[in-house]
């Protein structure tokens, strides 16, 4: 081996030592404790500390409170005039533009978003800058059942494997997204949709039929393969909303609608999270007799929508006294999720109580996507999935400064390139591609 190729190998070698190192780095340092100290902490599970400490170690909260013990060695970030709270759950979102199912049928339960989202879209990146965390990315309403749903964490990736939330079970966390109303009749249209609300109805009734009658060959070939049906994936779907390991996400506006929706769920024993829910406040004792919980929206249909006319600011007031569980949804690009906090502001000042308001923006989303275990609240053993606030965050003043998931800070106002993702302008819309009116969800 001659001078000049040792040297090479030692340059390489040095290099790969380099990158290794580097790519070591983020893991180290989550791995050291860090403490977040003299903020004010809105821990949703509990009254707001004034004065408080976070400490986070591992991608997992140790412990916050007003007399935290922070552990030697631990890095201090000093918080003091800031808010901590945890990172926002929304509900139904669009981000990363997810196309459902094609013109061919109404009913496409089989269809995966998993595998038509762009994790590189800016729509990943206005999120964070609104301190949204946790997201529920769905498939437009053109359809009675456009597809199945996916729950990701806002980590940051070039794929969409870097964003999934997967389950004790090893399964992938999502749901499954339904319609009815104006968006899935297709009055104008042709072909297989239904066109009124009674074929609408029927459809679903005879969807779910089907796949209450392929379960019951699967339980009767009790392990036998050759007694087994053929594979379905459709069915196999639904046979997962029967069993209550899908939750079905149901896109509904008008009164009439939404107990419809409750009647279909009641006759197939499923429990619905109600998304949009316009004229909730109109039957909120049908609801709140069903059990099932409303994700409402606080700004709908921009240039009008007839369907939802009678939307109402007092919406989430109406279902908190009716003892409904209720949280918020962007539906983005229907509201922008970096002004998501607003959602709750306005429902706050039609009559919602703070804590209630707050919690829909947490803990409410949490336990409709049945990840209440690990995000929502700001409790020992959660994931460590924040926000840090220039102040109180129901004021109009106030600004996503931070957002972390999982003990790694994915959005900081202080950097260029975050901050225009926050504020707009040249560049800030780079990978974000546009719905079709057909996959619009508002």
């Amino acid at each position: 081996m001659n001078v000049f190729s040792g040297h090479v190998r030692l340059a390489c070698g040095l290099l790969a030592l380099a990158l290794a190192s580097l790519a070591a780095a983020p893991a180290r340092a989550q791995e050291a404790p860090q403490a977040f100290v003299n903020a004010r902490i809105i821990p949703i599970a509990g009254p707001a500390v004034e004065r408080g400490t976070l400490v986070v170690q591992g991608g997992k909260i140790v412990a916050a409170g007003p007399d935290v013990s922070i552990p030697a060695g631990a890095a201090r970030i000093d918080l003091a005039g800031k808010t901590i709270m945890p990172g926002l759950v929304d509900t139904h979102s669009h981000v990363g533009s997810p196309a459902g199912g094609d013109q061919s049928a109404p009913i496409q339960p089989d269809v995966r978003v998993l595998d038509s989202i762009d994790a590189r879209s800016s729509g990943f990146r206005r999120a964070q800058a609104g301190g949204i965390t946790t997201v529920n990315v769905m498939p437009g309403s053109g359809h009675l059942l456009s597809g199945q749903t996916l729950y990701l964490k806002l980590r940051g990736g070039t794929t969409i494997d870097d964003l999934l939330i997967t389950l004790p079970d090893g399964r992938i966390a999502g749901g499954l997204k339904m319609a009815n109303g104006t968006n899935s009749l297709r009055e104008t249209g042709s072909g297989p949709f239904p066109g009124t609300r009674a074929k609408q109805a029927a459809l679903v009734r005879e969807q779910f039929v089907k796949a209450t009658e392929y379960r019951e060959k699967i339980r009767k070939a009790d392990g036998d393969t050759e007694k087994l049906p053929a594979r379905d994936l459709a069915m196999e779907a639904l046979v997962e909303v029967l069993d209550g390991t899908r939750t079905v996400h149901f896109h509904t506006h008008r009164h009439d609608d939404i107990v419809t929706v409750l009647r279909l769920a009641k006759e197939f024993g499923f429990t619905p999270v109600l998304q949009h829910v316009t004229e909730g406040w109109r039957v909120t004792d049908e609801i709140a007799r069903s059990g099932a919980p409303c994700s409402i929206i606080m700004i709908d249909s921009p240039g009008g929508k007839l369907e939802a006319m009678n939307l109402s600011f007092g919406n989430g007031a109406a279902l908190e006294k009716a003892g409904i569980l209720t949280g918020f949804h962007t539906d983005d690009w229907i509201t922008d999720s970096r002004v998501f906090l607003r959602s709750a502001a306005l429902a706050v000042r039609a009559g919602m109580s703070r804590d209630k308001a707050l919690e829909g923006l947490t803990m409410a989303g949490a336990r409709m996507l049945k990840l209440d275990s690990r995000v929502g609240s700001l409790e020992p053993g959660k994931d460590a999935d924040f926000v840090v606030l220039s102040g109180d965050p129901l004021s109009v003043y106030t600004r996503v400064e931070q957002t972390w998931v999982e003990g790694r800070k994915v959005f900081d106002l202080t950097r260029p390139e975050d901050h225009l993702y926050a504020v707009g302008g040249y560049g800030a819309t780079r990978g974000e591609s546009t719905h079709t009116h057909e996959e619009e969800d508002n």
